[in-house]
This record gives C-alpha cells, structure tokens and sequence, in this order.
C-alpha cells in the first residue's frame, strides 16, 4: 500500500517526495510506505483548510450533519476493509478491530452529525436592563494528532466534533499506524467531500505535527500521545493562546502469549 496525503480534496505525494516504510507489527514485514512530509505540505493543507473555512461554517446544521452521516454510511460500506487494514496495520486481532475499532470510528460521524443538531443557547433575563446571551461559533482552522493504539477511532473521535461545528481540520495519523486514515481520505475523495474541509497529512511527529502545532493559523489544537510531547505542545500553544485539548499518557499495557484464547 503505498499512502498519499489528502489535501484540498486531492490525494498527492508529499512536496518532497520522501516516504517512509510502513511495517506489520506483528510481522515486522514492510509492506507500504508512507509519505515524510514537511511544513511545507502542512502550509498547504491549512491554506486549503483557510480557503474552505467561510463556506463550510456557513453551512447550516443540517448541512453539515448530513455530509457526516455520508462519511458514516461510507465507513459501514467498507467495514470488513477497514478492519482488515486496521488489524494488518495495528497488529490487533482482526475480531477485536472489526468489533470495536472501525464500528466505533462509524458511530463518532453518526453520534456528532446529530448531536449538532440539538445544539442550544443560554440566555440570561437582566430584567429591564437587557439581557446576556450565549454564541457558539466555529473558531477555525482546528489541528487533530492522534496515536496508534486506536488508529482511526481516536482520529474520527477529533475530527467529527470539529467539523459538525463548523471548523476546518488538518489532521496528522500517527506514522505508525497511517492505513486507515489513508483509506478514510479514499472515502472523502469517493463521496465528493468539499474540498479543503478536511486534510490528512501523514508524517513524522517531530517533523508534521510539530509544523501543525506550530503553525500561526491553526488556532485549535487536539493531540492524543505520550506525555513529555505534550509538555512541548503547551509550551508552543500558550504564548499563542491556541485552545488545547490534550490526552496524555498510557498504561495497563498487556502482554499476550500464544496460547490466549483471544
């Protein structure tokens, strides 16, 4: 499988034309590469992003919602490859990702395509005075990270909320486990998403997610990975006053021996 980035509604090889080698864990065969990406297909992609921004916010609700229900309905149409990649991908057994993993990337499209119909705002009587109220709007550009360890249900967990409220994405998939996410930007090409609403950039942390972090136009920021990464986030995030979301840390790690009846 050899992976391409997804920008501006375009599946294309990184500006550099780099790649790394994709690897079965369980294996350790290499069957793939993905690109190495840099700040310059991360530039590009948060101009799409930008560019998109007014007339995908501009949508109503109902709109919205309603191309996230496609997106849903195009992820049960490919379950059994989904799982399949996943497994492959990830080194999990394949009951496990067809089970939980890909189901649950479907239902996160389907839970935010109608929860953000019933979207509500507070006022407040002053009395006479007048009265306060509460506006929800989309903020921008918004840069999702996320691990391996549920590659495309941790990925869709950021993206869905971020889109259903009228943001633009630039997503990055972990390096280690990109095939679903390359199959999920198969899935956006082949349902003719709006161009530049969501672009995935596959790369290196330290190289892709940093440019993401980093970049002066990307005003929201959700990152799922190990702790002193996140320490490094905040410390670029603060001064400019990005919104964080971060989930940090990992444990009960399990160890499977051959005889487990899994």
């Amino acid at each position: 499988m050899k992976i391409l980035n997804y920008i501006n509604g375009v599946l294309q090889a990184p500006v550099n034309n780099q790649y790394l080698d994709n690897t079965n864990p369980a294996t350790g065969e290499i069957y793939g590469s993905i690109p190495r990406s840099d700040a310059e297909d991360v530039e590009a992609a948060v101009q799409a992003a930008k560019k998109a921004f007014p007339s995908w916010s501009s949508l109503s609700a109902g709109q919205r919602s309603n191309w996230l229900l496609k997106i849903a309905q195009a992820i049960e149409d490919r379950m059994d490859e989904l799982a399949l990649a996943e497994s492959i991908d990830n080194g999990k057994p394949l009951s496990l990702a067809k089970a939980v993993d890909i189901p649950r990337a479907r239902d996160n499209f389907k839970f935010y395509a109608t929860a953000i119909l019933h979207d509500a705002y507070e006022t407040h009587d002053m009395g006479v005075d007048g009265f306060n109220y509460t506006l929800r709007q989309p903020i921008g550009v918004a840069g999702c990270i996320s691990p391996w360890n549920l590659p495309l249900y941790l990925f869709s967990w950021k993206i869905a909320p971020a889109l259903a409220s009228g943001n633009t994405v630039v997503a990055k998939p972990s390096e280690v486990t990109p095939a679903t996410a390359y199959l999920l930007s198969e899935i956006l090409h082949d349902i003719d998403f709006p161009k530049g609403v969501l672009n995935i950039v596959h790369g290196l942390g330290g190289e892709v997610g940093a440019s993401i972090v980093e970049h002066q136009h990307i005003q929201v920021i959700s990152f799922t990975g190990g702790t002193e990464t996140g320490k490094a986030i905040s410390k670029i995030a603060a001064p400019m006053f990005k919104k964080l979301s971060l989930e940090l840390g990992g444990k009960n790690a399990n160890v499977i021996f051959n005889d487990c009846d899994f």
